[in-house]
């Protein structure tokens, strides 16, 4: 179980830049300003899941 908490928390790291990539293209390609922002959103919910998630490892498996 320990040995997937790595590739977890590289999963949750990789979709917070795959929704940041996506927001950035559309805001270069002048795309809907609602959409950009509902991509930012969906970042900022993705990043405190990640950046929990980290912590939440360290408290229980960090030594």
């Amino acid at each position: 179980m320990t040995a997937l908490i790595p590739y977890a928390i590289l999963g949750l790291i990789l979709i917070v830049a795959v929704i940041l990539a996506m927001g950035l293209i559309n805001m270069m390609r002048g795309g809907s300003p609602n959409r950009s922002q509902t991509l930012m959103r969906w970042r900022v919910i993705a990043q405190f899941i990640a950046v929990l998630a980290m912590v939440a490892a360290l408290y229980f498996f960090g030594r």
